[in-house]
């Protein structure tokens, strides 16, 4: 009897199938009954090759090499799952599987993955389509009646293809050639590039060097306070003949550049009569649109500081595991015209939940129409929008929780009316001169209710209600004020406003509905948004402080060398947006793969050829001046593309030590100092990262300083110029600040006789003194964010003295059993009993 091979993108995945499906016996690593065999990838299974014919083996990084453009690609089996893609090969090949069911993840990564698993293993067998929007049982028993032929995504797996395609040849050709541009004079200093990823850095770059640049300018506001019979109100003078200045960004009608003109206006109005004229107009405000996983990443970046990498990692949990969510990578943000059944059916489901009261109320008003904003076969791709499914969630921790509130709210408000307010513009005039004063009162909240405003509350703290006035009867200037103020540089990039800019190609849209328009030309997809931004992390191109993306100096040297090599391919946002919207061309059939793959060639052969051609000449760019003088002889010490250099002397120190680069104020630290550290991102030839302090020799040179081990000196350290920090736990000396260590007096030297240590680094995070020191003191610091596990994930935790003085991890202690994952209790700080040594 013959069977069909379904394979599935993730083991979860299968379980799911196989219980939605049933009747199913788990063998190893699969499932399979009378009708189907089921088993799953784990991710990615193979990679690109060059074929072993046209793959150089020594001198990969030599522009001789360059560029690598194969006529055809190899895969190769990656090795830690080479176990799992045997497996496939095997039930493939198998005499009873006659037919093939692609069960990957809807989207084109899914494709991807199952397609290079059928190439590998070279099989003709017919081919199936599962396209599953939600993973409750229901959804996926509809989704195996309605299996898409093979020949419906074909144009899906093409892009797939040309999309891994593409990205390997700007990305591997372009980061050996300016990895062997930079490496020109000696050492190897590789320099990553990437088709989406490096343009997506220099709009961070150009915003930075925008806020570097930038001089405030001084302006003056005029504030009044004016009485009427037995009330107060406030107004802003303004320019009535205002209009936008192209050439004035800055300019504001509130704004008077001259505080002598400032000063003049006060004197004048000061205590004065004021005329009142006033106009009221009803406003309304639209709830959002429903979201699709980029705006979902920004709300919750901005509402809870989650990085666009968690979102798309809680969005995927609640779809696999707890399946209340529909599927999250999606670019749509509307629903399917016939799918008012299945919302309805929804609403009812959340009837029975906290959300209760809004479901019904959408239900019982009969809101749930045909509207072309929330329910458009048009604006649909792949994917329609994210929603809460029929299922009813259950055991979800707190940061789950947030993110499923914010979709269901968003689900439930979507169907409310709009919110209404009457907008008052009140007109005081004063000798003249226009003061303005605007008032909202709100008079039905409409989908705003849903998210706890109401005529009470609204009108009580976020609408402003203006008191009344007497027509006939002139105000009084009470109290009249210049306020001095100073043009402010734009703000930096935060996860939010940087996957905006993404979608927008580079551009900061408002407008959402303007933003959906654009982003088919964005930067990357909503899939794969979060995994650039990482990697820019990840490569030490960006650095998180606090909420804001700063660019490293690694960034700026990277965006400078590509203007110099005027390789715009690789910088510009809109040319590589205009690469994304060929490659959803692909998708949906109207340009041929061959086309664009030619396109690709020649981008590629274009960025090393720049690289080639400006071999030995000097770049140039905006580079700074150190505010240090020279140690040797006082001179002043500039920047250079590639070095710190004096302009009166031969000392110049390398901008790269080891893989890093240092940032300037790094620099000037060791300058001035003499030393400077510890830094983190250092690399040893074997290829291992590591933490030093960098000294400044007396011969001017750059030397490595560890420091902190056991034997490392004959005699004792001498910490006379040093304050302690506090008493060592094992003995009770002092402890004093020590190269890479927090360190015991007695635990250093040749004699030592305590073993006291802790690194001022801990899994990537910077331990600060004041933090040591209320270690020592107390047992006990801060809840301390941002440390990084070995699997690369951010954590938080106190740092606490455990058994015989060993410095060990304490953890949050989570809400009970019993309590709401938002409850009071799950926000103290109460440590838990599970620690681990740090």
């Amino acid at each position: 009897m013959s069977k069909k091979l379904i394979i599935a993108e993730k083991p979860s995945v299968a379980a799911d199938i196989a219980r939605a499906l049933g009747n199913f016996t788990k063998e190893t690593d699969y499932f399979e009954n009378d009708e189907y065999v089921l088993s799953s990838a784990v991710g990615h299974l193979l990679e690109l090759a060059v074929p072993e014919d046209y793959e150089v083996k020594r001198g990969k990084w030599s522009f001789d090499h360059l560029p690598v453009i194969p006529p055809y690609f190899d895969l190769n089996p990656i090795e830690k799952t080479a176990t799992r893609l045997k497996l496939l090969i095997k039930l493939i090949k198998r005499k009873d599987v006659d037919t093939l069911i692609n069960a990957c993840d809807a989207g084109r990564e899914g494709e991807l993955i199952f397609r290079y698993i059928i190439r590998h293993a070279g099989t003709k067998k017919p081919i199936k389509r599962l396209w599953l929007q939600s993973m409750t049982p229901t959804a996926i028993r509809e989704a195996f009646s309605k299996l898409l032929d093979d020949s419906e995504v074909q144009s899906l797996a093409e892009a797939a293809t040309s999309r891994s395609e593409s990205d390997w040849l700007v990305g591997i050709n372009g980061t050996r050639a300016m990895t062997a541009f930079n490496s020109q004079e000696g050492g190897f200093h590789k320099t990553t590039v990437g088709r989406v990823q490096t343009p997506t850095l220099a709009i961070l770059v150009e915003r930075e060097e925008v806020i570097k640049k930038f001089v405030p300018k001084d302006y003056w506001e005029i504030h009044a306070t004016f009485s009427t019979d037995n009330n107060h109100y406030k107004g802003k003078w303004f320019d009535e003949k205002f209009s936008k200045d192209k050439e004035n960004s800055e300019a504001r009608a509130e704004r008077i550049w001259d505080q002598g003109k400032a000063d003049a206006i006060k004197i004048r109005c000061q205590s004065k009569p004021g005329i009142v004229s006033e106009e009221s107009k009803p406003a309304k405000e639209t709830c959002p649109l429903l979201y699709d996983l980029t705006s979902l990443q920004r709300d919750a970046n901005s509402r809870f500081g989650f990085s666009a990498k968690t979102t798309l990692g809680l969005a995927q949990t609640l779809y696999e595991k707890h399946k209340v969510l529909t599927y999250p990578r999606t670019d749509s943000r509307a629903l399917p015209e016939d799918y008012i059944a299945t919302v309805k059916d929804t609403l009812h489901s959340l009837d029975k939940t906290q959300y209760g009261v809004f479901a019904r109320q959408v239900l019982d008003s009969d809101w749930v129409k045909l509207n072309k904003r929330i329910f458009n076969n048009t604006k649909i791709s792949d994917h329609f929008a994210i929603i809460p499914t029929s299922l009813e969630p259950k055991k979800l921790n707190e940061i789950e929780t947030k993110l499923y509130d914010l979709v269901t709210k968003r689900f439930l408000a979507i169907f409310y009316p709009a919110a209404e307010f009457l907008v008052t513009t009140r007109i005081t005039r004063v000798e003249g001169e226009p003061f303005k004063t605007e008032g909202r009162i709100m008079i039905n909240a409409g989908w705003q209710t849903v998210y706890g405003k109401s005529l009470i509350n609204d009108n009580s703290s976020d609408g402003i209600v203006l008191p009344a006035i007497n027509a006939d009867k002139p105000v009084i200037t009470e109290e009249i004020k210049v306020i001095p103020n100073q043009t402010r540089p734009p703000a930096r990039f935060n996860e939010s406003t940087l996957l905006s800019a993404m979608e927008g190609a580079g551009k900061l849209v408002e407008d959402e509905e303007l933003r959906a328009a654009m982003s088919a030309k964005g930067l990357g997809t909503p899939a794969t948004r979060a995994a650039i931004i990482e990697g820019l992390v990840s490569e030490n191109y960006l650095q998180r402080i606090g909420r804001e993306l700063h660019p490293t100096a690694k960034a700026f040297s990277l965006i400078t060398l590509l203007r110099g090599l005027k390789i715009p391919e690789l910088i510009s946002p809109e040319l590589t947006g205009d690469w994304e919207f060929k490659l959803r061309q692909i998708e949906q059939g109207k340009l041929k793969r061959e086309m664009f793959m030619t396109k690709i060639a020649e981008m590629t052969k274009h960025i090393v050829e720049q690289a080639k051609n400006h071999r030995g000449k000097t770049i140039s760019g905006d580079f700074a001046i150190l505010k240090v003088p020279c140690p040797k002889c006082g001179g002043v010490i500039h920047e250079t593309y590639k070095k710190f250099q004096c302009q009166q002397c031969d000392f110049a120190l390398w901008k790269i030590l080891a893989g890093r680069q240092f940032e300037v104020g790094e620099m000037e630290t060791l300058i001035s100092q003499g030393e400077v550290g510890p830094l983190q991102g250092f690399r040893s030839k074997m290829g291992r990262l590591f933490n030093a302090n960098i000294k400044l020799t007396d011969t001017f040179e750059m030397k490595f300083e560890f420091g902190g081990n056991d034997t490392e000196e004959a005699d004792a350290i001498d910490f006379s110029n040093q304050p302690s920090l506090g008493r060592c736990p094992k003995c009770s000396s002092p402890v004093y600040e020590h190269g890479l260590y927090y360190v015991c007096e007695k635990a250093v030297g040749v004699t030592h006789t305590c073993n006291f240590k802790t690194g001022k680094i801990i899994l990537n995070r910077s331990i600060e003194h004041e933090q040591i020191t209320k270690l020592l003191q107390t047992g006990k610091t801060d809840l301390l964010t941002k440390f990084i596990s070995k699997k690369g994930r951010p954590f938080s935790a106190y740092l606490v003295i455990g058994k015989e003085g060993k410095i060990e991890f304490e953890f949050e202690q989570k809400a009970s059993k019993g309590k709401t994952a938002n409850s009071d209790e799950s926000k103290t700080s109460l440590p838990s009993s599970k620690k681990k040594e740090a």
